[in-house]
């Protein structure tokens, strides 16, 4: 994740890529516009598949899904966002919503991303089959 109270952290600081909608958007598409905001790519062709929805631990709600594609981490460029920093100072900073991108092999991930995210990771390696 993004900003100044993340930087340096490694466990429990990564996340999928995600954001928020409204009703009048439908999750799916508004998944896609998000993958665009966050990477600066437009998400890869091919078939979603749904891997539902978990909660995090602050109540939001995440709906996610996944989908096999070819998409260069060194490539992403984040989108950005404001906030007091340092805090209290009256001063507006502005940091990139996600400042590293990597692809973990899913394992691997487990022990980085936000704990209720590990589910999602659950769902990812049962939907994909393992070559071989």
């Amino acid at each position: 994740m993004g900003g100044p109270l993340w930087a340096r952290k490694e466990k429990g600081a990564w996340t999928v890529v995600k954001g928020e909608y409204d009703d009048a958007e439908e999750p799916l598409a508004a998944a896609e516009r998000e993958f665009t905001e966050e990477t600066g790519l437009p998400a890869p062709d091919g078939e979603r598949v749904p891997l539902g929805t978990i909660r995090q631990k602050g109540g939001k709600e995440v709906v996610a899904w996944a989908v096999a594609g070819d998409v260069d981490a060194d490539a992403c460029v984040s989108g950005t966002f404001e906030m007091e920093w340092p805090p209290r100072s009256g001063r507006r900073a502005s940091f990139p919503e996600l400042d590293r991108f990597r692809w973990w092999p899913v394992e691997e991930a487990k022990d980085v991303v936000v704990g209720a995210q590990v589910e999602l990771l659950d769902r990812l390696a049962e939907a994909v089959p393992r070559p071989g």
